[in-house]
């Protein structure tokens, strides 16, 4: 092919020239053929792309079909069923409820019912009409130490920082909190103008970056904590260990991104890099980490002060509910976030391939508070892929007290999951800094599609409760959902996922399957000992141990 342009080339030249020298005007030729010529050249002799030095010009059409190539695949290709993170039938449902259109489906479900993985709730003959029943349930967050509870909605909104979405995305998404009084996590950026302004409750997420409460060389500020931390609309305070996108992984803010603005929302200096250290540095063991809690919900004024995960080493949250037995020093929540959880970037092994997901994550962190008598201290909120009113149910029944969610709040907003988050360009206005891409998101509209999604989401799970024959989200349990797990095998929840007795990791024996966490973790330590349990160990681990 390089011969080839060299040819053609040639020819478009000696073409040009030849007609030039016949009719004057025809040398305008050249504003086609000298670009032409120009790239070809430059092509064949630029050292970084071997497809385009081996096919001058024409192998530039690759990065263009590659640019179009998720927009034909989601616009011609994909069925209603297959698309990834979110199907068209996830996201047509969303957009559905937040423009408050006819949601229901004809001719039945596209699902595979007989497929591995495919989900039911048990109804009941008994059923119960949506009408007599609470149509905007709400959990008491704060235990015995926590004296502003805060009553939230079973639904709210997800950690999306100011900087990850457009000012308007936030405006929009704290403006519906507002009118249906739920809860919009700040995300760890922390407490932006955006999310103040309309007056929504806010849950404020502290990460390892402690921005909005931090000292310049990144240490904890707890003075800056104190004022802001009393604000109003700031109804929970939650710490957050890592999350489900990228697990164990700390971050940078370049300083180009280090505006004046940005820099006073979260107290770090403009111009200069700004490190997210993978871990926490106010504290560094479980002990600590309960001495944090306390203090944080002191100078808070005794707000809920809660923590969130995507569960990894076991034996770490062991080791926590161990602190918090020695100390008497409760959270009042956890947020678990399961490892389908996404972001705006993340490195493609961490969103692939580290974290639980978020199902195992609820049963087994309320398994182990249910295991050391805490549960009834401590509710717990599911984050990961909570879209639909079933999404909560099966959240709820496996040990979750209440849900939240990011992408499915921002198809409410209009995103069209192009795929762009990462790269400024988001054509709908919501995870882009572009001023001239954000004027698209109109925030008067866009805050009654948040309120409306998060209505009917609501509602569509008050009516799955009713079909089961259950007044309260609470009397949902594991029996009530079921799973195929083969062509002709189906579980419920329960046989997957066994109960263990309340209080049973108080006193040996230990349940079976959490012999090994409990004698791996240590309130003393985040860290296992090296995994290696020995005779010893494991005797006083479980008495019925030969």
């Amino acid at each position: 092919m390089r011969k080839a342009f060299v040819a053609i080339a040639a020819f478009l030249v000696a073409l040009t020239i030849m007609l030039g020298l016949t009719y004057a005007p025809l040398w305008w030729l050249f504003i086609f053929t000298g670009p032409f010529v120009v790239l070809g050249v430059y092509d064949l002799y630029q050292p970084k792309h071997s497809i385009v030095r081996n096919y001058p010009v024409f192998g530039r059409l690759r990065y263009f079909m590659e640019e179009l190539r998720p927009k034909i695949y989601q616009y011609f290709i994909e069925s209603d069923t297959n698309g990834k993170p979110f199907s068209r039938l996830n996201r047509s449902l969303i957009y559905q409820r937040a423009k408050k259109d006819n949601d229901t489906i004809p001719f039945g479900t596209q699902l595979d019912v007989y497929e591995n993985g495919y989900e039911w709730l048990s109804h009941s003959i008994a059923a119960i009409s949506h009408h007599e029943l609470d149509s905007n349930p709400r959990v008491l967050v704060g235990g015995p130490e926590c004296t502003q509870p805060y009553s939230a909605s079973i639904y709210n909104i997800s950690a999306m920082s100011f900087g990850s979405l457009s000012q308007n995305a936030i405006l929009a998404l704290n403006g519906g909190a507002k009118m249906g009084n739920f809860a919009h996590n700040t995300g760890e950026g922390g407490i932006s103008d955006y999310h103040s302004g309309p007056g929504g409750d806010l849950i404020w997420q502290i990460g390892t970056g402690y921005f909005g409460c931090r000292n310049h060389d990144g240490s904890f500020n707890y003075d800056a904590f104190a004022e802001r931390s009393k604000a109003p609309n700031v109804k929970m305070i939650e710490i957050k260990l890592s999350q489900g996108a990228k697990p164990g992984h700390g971050g940078i803010l370049p300083a180009k991104k280090v505006t004046p603005e940005i820099a006073r929302i979260r107290l770090v200096k403009e111009g200069f890099d700004v490190i997210s250290p993978p871990a926490h540095t106010a504290f560094s063991t479980p002990i600590e980490m309960m001495e944090f809690v306390k203090k944080l919900r002191t100078l808070s004024g005794g707000k809920p002060i809660g923590f969130k995960l995507c569960i990894g080493r076991r034996s770490e949250f062991f080791a926590i509910c161990k602190a918090m037995i020695e100390t008497g020093i409760y959270v009042d929540f956890v947020t678990v976030d399961g490892g389908e959880g996404g972001t705006g970037a993340a490195p493609q092994e961490f969103s692939n391939a580290v974290g639980m997901p978020l199902r195992e994550g609820v049963a087994f962190v309320y398994d182990v508070l249910s295991g050391f008598g805490l549960k009834k201290h401590i509710k717990i909120i599911a984050s990961g892929k909570v879209a639909s009113g079933f999404d909560l149910v099966k959240n709820i029944a496996l040990g979750a007290d209440l849900c939240n969610s990011a992408r499915g709040m921002m198809f409410a907003l209009g995103c069209i999951q192009a795929l762009e988050c990462n790269s400024n360009t988001c054509p709908t206005g919501v995870a882009t800094q572009d001023p001239s891409l954000m004027k698209g998101l109109v925030v008067e509209d866009k805050t009654v599609r948040v309120f409306n999604f998060h209505q009917a989401t609501v509602q569509s799970a008050v009516e799955l409760l009713g079909a089961a024959g259950l007044r309260h989200p609470y009397q949902l349990t594991r029996a009530y959902i079921n799973r195929r797990t083969s062509q002709n095998m189906m579980q419920s929840y329960i046989e997957t996922f066994p109960y263990i007795p309340e209080g049973s990791l108080l006193q040996t024996p230990y349940p079976l399957q959490h012999e090994l966490g409990m004698a791996l973790s240590t309130s003393a330590s985040f860290a296992p000992t090296d995994y290696k349990v020995s005779l010893v160990d494991y005797q006083h681990a479980s008495a019925h141990h030969e």
